[in-house]
């Protein structure tokens, strides 16, 4: 199904931190480990499954240190790609991450594509495609809600709704082609108007389903809204009403706002009105000055 090598990546975010993870996964993972790998204190022995062990990351051609680290090894199917995993756990620098990173590729692992590790735990059978999915929108998501929803679909939910209708179906379907292929045996069959009726009851709840989609995709993405009107009428109030913050400082001073972007303020004077509107203010101040 697809090309049985040992890939390797860094897991974290890219930049500096106090840890990093860089993950190995395939049959050749921990081989590769034992290469790099020196455990504290000069102990030796076969490593144990889902345990940390502390020790050092060394080149294999100098012997040089190149970081103290933690390190734990999942073999197979008990890891979230079904492979030999291999986890090394070192300091956040992007120096040393990328040098134990290149540590792993020297001894015969390729770099991993974007969502590979996802990609094989789902070709072999540790999850769906739905869960998959819901991978990327629990690392995506921005609310608790999103983070909810996604949870929910990671664990199966949306797959067991998805495998009920099948169920449904395929007992509708026994029954219609028995009732085809058997018209003159005594089987206890559905009637006409209840099949009719189980088949409208299964379209409504496939609706329910899609239905939910555009839900979903507002707590996941989120809506652009503008708000608009004449000034002075109450749009900033109406948007610091809908957050639950002052994001925008109204202020006593006519046609002034004080707008928070990303943590700046900035100072808009005859906000929201037209380049007639401030001609106009203008004259007005020139008559008053004279």
């Amino acid at each position: 199904m697809y090309e049985e090598d040992t890939i390797a990546a860094i897991a974290t975010p890219p930049g500096e931190g106090g840890i990093a993870i860089i993950r190995i996964s395939g049959a050749g993972a921990e081989n590769i480990a034992t290469k790099i790998f020196a455990r504290a204190q000069g102990k030796n022995g076969k490593l144990t499954s889902h345990r940390l062990y502390h020790g050092e990351i060394h080149e294999p051609k100098s012997n040089c240190m190149v970081d103290e680290v933690l390190l734990t090894i999942m073999r197979k199917p008990r890891s979230y790609t079904g492979e030999d995993v291999v986890e090394i756990h070192c300091h956040g620098g992007a120096f040393i991450t990328r040098k134990i990173l290149g540590l792993a590729l020297s001894q015969g692992a390729r770099q991993a594509e974007p969502g590979e590790f996802t990609k094989r735990a789902f070709l072999n059978g540790k999850m769906d495609l739905s869960q998959a999915e819901a991978v990327l929108d629990l690392i995506r998501a921005r609310t608790d809600k999103a983070t909810e929803l996604a949870l929910t679909q990671a664990g199966g939910e949306l797959s067991k709704w998805v495998h009920a209708l099948r169920e449904k179906l395929i007992d509708i379907m026994v029954q219609v082609e028995a009732a085809i292929d058997f018209p003159e045996e005594e089987i206890e069959l559905l009637k006409r108007q209840d099949v009719i009726r189980k088949i409208g009851d299964l379209r409504g709840e496939i609706a329910d389903i899609l239905n939910t989609y555009e839900w979903g995709r507002l707590f996941r993405e989120g809506a652009r809204v503008c708000i608009c009107g004449r000034p002075n009428v109450g749009k900033s109030s109406l948007l610091n009403a809908l957050l639950g913050q002052e994001r925008v400082i109204v202020t006593a001073v006519r046609d002034r706002r004080s707008c928070r972007t990303n943590g700046r303020k900035s100072i808009s004077p005859a906000c929201g009105k037209s380049r007639r509107a401030r001609r106009c203010d203008r004259r007005f101040d020139e008559t008053d000055s004279r």
